[in-house]
């Protein structure tokens, strides 16, 4: 009963976090779309700040708290708020659809950019936090 009620919290945190991230996902990809050539680089911003300050984020909970397991502010910030404001699978279909349209050079560059550059910013807000 006690580990059923220790999920259910965890689930809850997570749900509490997600549904702010995700809305802050929507209204800033919305807002830049018209000042960006295509929606999906708005996307990419968001992914890669994201990625950053979950980087610091759990650095920050290395430093001060560390835990065996993740604690109420890694779920609630972490995986609720960051995760659902950056978003893998909203990546991939742009990606596919910008190779789909055959547009090489712009599929490339969304790409690697969104896998070197998320791998940059996590690492410097990790190291920053550190």
């Amino acid at each position: 009963m006690s580990e059923t009620l220790f999920q259910v919290r965890q689930v809850l945190l997570v749900a509490l976090g997600a549904i702010p991230g995700a809305w802050l996902r929507l209204r800033v990809v919305n807002h830049f779309e018209p000042m960006v050539p295509r929606k999906h680089w708005g996307t990419f911003a968001v992914n890669m700040a994201a990625a950053f300050a979950l980087g610091l984020i759990m650095a920050l909970q290395a430093k001060c708290a560390p835990a065996s397991g993740p604690s109420p502010l890694i779920l609630l910030i972490g995986v609720g708020f960051f995760g659902s404001l950056s978003t893998f699978s909203t990546f991939a279909v742009e990606l596919l659809d910008t190779l789909r349209e055959r547009s090489w050079r712009e599929s490339f560059v969304l790409a690697v950019g969104s896998i070197i550059g998320g791998l940059v910013a996590a690492g410097a807000g990790y190291g920053l936090g550190i």
